[in-house]
């Protein structure tokens, strides 16, 4: 029998057709239009979403040969996507990079509030999500919230839109209401923030056997899929990428080389340690959790790179690494190049990248080396921030095509490094969840050993890996000392202390 999982990103919907081997059959991509009506929001138009999907969907549905087992759904997570009693939207869709919310984060953090809602809940609270969005149109727009019936995510709306069913998948419910220890809404957390009065918007948690639900008849007919096909909720996309990957256990390790670098582990016992680091994301295993570090950069660095050196593409930029020896010839970069900072491994709104121990002896070489260099100790950053010692790390996103850089990140991290055979790993990852959700298997680590598939495996070469946890050590030791002076920096781009 055949399966049709979405990943509804944030400006691409992709829908796969899996066949009755689980093998990837049909691929159709629908861009998902981003509006940016003033500076700071990003927002979208729900029922374009919605359409995108269905549209995906359906086109799917008539390359795809065989009977349909079963629809899954994984999509962006965090936002507010909020509709009225009947299911409709009250407005655009609030998008999870949005930063109108960020003053009322500030305020927040200047009154102390968000260690203990850290150590309740596992994620540090950022303007995108849903208790900063709440707070934010409570002040700006009342009106909306009156009429207003549920908060929802992305992955919600569409659940909703395909089985009527309005509910929260547990690991979109993760942040930033749910206590970590629990696993269920937190009346302390929503009193911390002055919430109290939105938990009538708050959906019902699904897990288990209730992330899977019929498919509703006028859905069915638009989508040329039997009504009643079970359709089941996936994780949201870091936790479904992670499932597609491979990263199930406890001590497996996932990192979406994309956009920005995500690097998450997973672990059934949660250490957060004494910082306010990263995401804590129920995986969809019963007893497991994610600890995620989303940084702000990633290959968006390798671009900016390329246009430095005068490059074409990031793999002419690792090509021209490998001319230079490990190390750089004592150049270290620090690759923090997004104006908004960086929040994983550390928070800091003033982190700048730098180039530290340039000389004349230096080539561009030298410069693309320490480039992929920084990039990959950020990545072991991540993985000691987590506070769990990973085992393997499963690679995916556009920058895990390159091998060479696979080579380097298992170099670095000094564990095996895997890539799956999957270009759509979120997919792949609802697809697992679908099998196990449906009762086709027992289990997802089950689902795992039986669909996901890995290209191939990169182990660390001794020698080298020696070296990068030393330059690991005076990587994190120059890093913590440029934070010193990002202030200064600051202050002569006019931006001040803020």
């Amino acid at each position: 029998m055949a399966a049709i999982c979405v990943d509804a990103g944030t400006t691409m919907i992709k829908a796969v057709g899996y066949d009755e081997h689980g093998l990837a059959a049909v691929v159709v991509r629908e861009p998902a239009p981003v509006r940016r009506p003033r500076p700071g929001w990003v927002e979208q138009d729900m029922r374009q979403v919605r359409d995108a999907v269905f549209r995906a969907v359906r086109a799917v549905r008539d390359q795809l040969d065989g009977e349909i087992e079963f629809v899954a759904l994984t999509a962006q997570g965090d936002g507010c996507w909020l509709v009225d009693a009947a299911g409709a939207p009250t407005g655009p869709a609030v998008l999870w990079n949005d930063a109108r919310a960020a003053s009322v984060v500030r305020g927040w953090s200047e009154a102390g509030l968000l260690p203990e809602a850290f150590r309740r809940n596992g994620s540090v609270t950022f303007p995108g999500l849903s208790n900063a969005i709440l707070s934010w149109l409570r002040a700006h727009d009342p009106d909306r919230l009156a009429r207003s019936a549920a908060v929802l995510t992305c992955g919600g709306w569409l659940f909703a839109q395909l089985t009527g069913a309005v509910v929260m998948e547990e690991s979109d419910a993760s942040a930033p209401f749910v206590a970590l220890r629990t696993g269920r809404y937190d009346p302390q957390l929503l009193d911390l923030f002055d919430l109290a009065w939105a938990e009538r918007l708050l959906p019902p948690v699904a897990r288990g056997a209730e992330r899977v639900t019929p498919l509703r008849a006028d859905a069915a007919a638009e989508l040329g899929v039997p009504a009643g096909t079970p359709v089941v909720a996936a994780p949201y996309d870091i936790a479904a990428t992670a499932i597609g990957a491979g990263a199930v256990r406890p001590g497996q390790a996932c990192s979406i080389l994309g956009t920005t670098l995500c690097t998450e582990v997973v672990t059934d016992e949660v250490s957060l340690g004494d910082e306010l680091l990263g995401a804590t994301v129920a995986l969809g295993v019963p007893g497991r959790h994610l600890r995620a570090m989303p940084t702000l950069t990633g290959t968006e660095v390798l671009t900016w790179a390329c246009g430095l050196l005068g490059l074409d593409h990031p793999e002419d930029l690792i090509d021209l690494a490998g001319r230079a020896p490990v190390g750089a010839g004592g150049l270290v970069f620090l690759p923090y190049l997004s104006p908004a900072g960086e929040r994983a491994p550390f928070v800091d709104p003033q982190a700048r990248g730098m180039l530290l121990g340039l000389s004349v002896e230096h080539g561009r070489e030298h410069i693309a080396r320490a480039v992929f260099e920084g990039l990959t100790l950020v990545i072991r950053d991540c993985l000691a921030a987590s506070q769990v010692t990973p085992t393997e790390l499963g690679i995916c996103g556009g920058g895990a095509v390159n091998g060479a850089w696979a080579q380097l990140i298992a170099d670095t991290v000094g564990v095996p490094v895997r890539r799956t055979a999957d270009a759509e790993v979120g997919a792949r990852g609802a697809f697992v969840v679908g099998k196990q959700a449906t009762g086709a298997a027992a289990t997802v680590e089950d689902a795992v050993a039986a669909y996901v598939r890995v290209q191939d495996c990169f182990e660390p070469d001794p020698v080298r890996a020696r070296r990068y946890s030393e330059l690991f050590g005076e990587f994190v030791h120059l890093r913590r000392h440029a934070a010193t002076v990002w202030p200064q920096l600051a202050a002569l781009r006019g931006e001040g202390a803020r």
